[in-house]
């Protein structure tokens, strides 16, 4: 008979009300999350749930260990906010200029310490461990912290047998849970493109090589790779967000960069349209009598969720929300720093609703409005424990 978790968050509302709303008016960046994690650690010392620090500079691994033997299993939950200014208007407002909780972190975070109350609560009865990761700088790709506490051993001790994450989806209704195995968040990587021309007088082009003509070429040829050198059955988006060139009207600049990100779910794929890539931008080198130098960023792998898992989740969710609570879900190609964890452990990545009633379109995430509706952090907070109960009773069944 598993664990029956429904209730035990409404128990805690206040508690996880209170710690979303601090971490949303105090913000930090990626890498600069101390305060953050020094609020968790004093958290944890006053409920009496050990942990240790120090990987990836903030994170923390807070441990609670059932009285049963069992299995490992970890739920990770983020940390970092983003460099945006706020314009919700809302009382707990961001009190930092320029930094925001923009994507559901604050919450991410009050809702995994939710879970340890929760979890310590049930300690008496629980089937194994949970390992419970606080985990900083998911913004910062390509580089992230996921690898970063890997390398400093978050896991060295303490090795799950699985690992878990929930996410905010403003596209989602308070209560609803996207659930989807395989690829759910893509391969996001970045690349810079440095076109090296020669500088000279508008009137006497023939005299200089203009590198806004090249970067023209290159914005139109790139934009071919998707659309004729990928499988059209294959999901793949490759936009150029950034180009800087050019001082004054009438001369030719000397250099222009570009940059981008392409997006993809498989690693062929995405190896595809990088091989294209590098011949498109030789081909018009060579065309063009310019320099073009591609600074390409491997960011974060794609989330691919383990099939196994995911009746578990289904299972969890319907103790807490009920079935109906999961309708179809499409993958994203968004990046999430969570692939790392996914491609060393096994484990499952999934939405929660935090939709605005009434809202003809919801503020999607890392928007200067975005808002996190707070009836999700009971229903969040209950589905991630649930899943605990359960992944670590049906380890035990193996």
């Amino acid at each position: 008979m598993s664990l029956e978790i429904k209730g035990l968050g409404k128990e805690i509302e206040e508690t996880l009300i209170e710690y979303r709303r601090y971490f949303h008016e105090n913000p930090e960046l990626s890498q600069e999350e101390e305060h953050t994690s020094k609020t968790i650690q004093k958290f944890l010392d006053e409920h009496d749930i050990p942990y240790e620090t120090g990987f990836a500079t903030h994170g923390i691994l807070a441990i609670i260990e059932g009285e049963k033997e069992g299995k490992t299993i970890a739920l990770r939950g983020d940390m970092d906010a983003l460099p945006i200014d706020e314009k919700t208007g809302l009382p707990y407002a961001s009190k930092k200029e320029g930094v925001m909780h923009a994507c559901g972190h604050d919450a991410h975070t009050a809702m995994l310490m939710g879970v340890a109350l929760i979890l310590k609560k049930k300690q008496d009865k629980l089937p194994g461990k949970v390992l419970l990761v606080f985990q900083p700088a998911e913004e910062l790709s390509p580089i992230g912290g996921a690898e970063d506490m890997m390398k400093d051993g978050v896991f060295s001790k303490h090795k799950p047998d699985a690992i878990f994450a929930q996410h905010a989806q403003p596209e989602l209704e308070v209560g609803e849970v996207g659930v989807l195995s395989g690829p759910v968040q893509a391969n996001s990587d970045r690349f810079k493109i440095t076109i090296k021309g020669e500088g000279g007088h508008a009137s006497k082009p023939h005299q200089g090589k203009d590198a806004i003509v090249v970067a023209g070429q290159v914005i139109s040829d790139l934009q071919t790779i998707i659309s004729r050198s990928v499988d059209p059955l294959e999901s793949a988006v490759l936009t150029l967000g950034e180009i800087h060139g050019g001082k004054r009207y009438n001369v030719l600049p000397g250099e222009v960069t570009i940059e981008g990100t392409l997006r993809t779910y498989k690693d062929d794929v995405k190896e595809t349209a990088r091989s294209r890539m590098e011949d498109i931008l030789s081909g018009l080198e060579e065309a063009m009598g310019v320099t073009i130098q591609l600074e390409y960023l491997d960011g974060y792998p794609a989330v691919v969720n383990s099939k196994e898992w995911e009746e578990t989740l289904r299972s969890s969710v319907e103790k807490i929300v009920g079935q109906k609570s999961m309708p179809e879900v499409q993958p994203s190609l968004g990046g999430e720093d969570f692939g790392r964890f996914l491609e060393e452990y096994p484990g499952f990545f999934y939405w929660i609703g935090t939709a605005i009633p009434g809202r003809e379109r919801q503020k999607p995430l890392h928007d200067e409005e975005f808002e996190f509706n707070e009836d999700t952090l009971v229903p969040g907070t209950e589905i991630m424990a649930q899943l605990a109960v359960d992944a670590l009773e049906n380890l035990a069944q193996k």
